[in-house]
């Protein structure tokens, strides 16, 4: 694939990349140089990872046993009879 550079400096990112990364309108990207190359890569700064490790546990032993807890039995779970 291919991007002409633009008179300001502007590129366009073909319709597969952006669809196959999720990108959007806004979607930041950081720009690096290694060695003579340009890479971009997905900033995954969004709501989910920015609130990820913020909330606590409190009362269940691990992550599995509260999700059991709001979404009830998981697949996989023996049944109990």
């Amino acid at each position: 694939m291919e991007a002409t550079v633009a008179e300001r400096g502007q590129i366009t990112l073909p319709k597969a990349v952006r669809d196959a990364l999720g990108l959007v309108k806004g979607s930041t990207l950081s720009v690096e140089l290694e060695g003579g190359r340009i890479v971009l890569r997905k900033s995954v700064d969004d709501a989910i990872s920015r609130a990820r490790g913020r909330f606590k546990l409190d009362g269940f032993a691990s992550v599995d046993e509260a999700l059991r807890a709001v979404r009830g039995r998981a697949p996989g779970d023996p049944v109990d009879l």
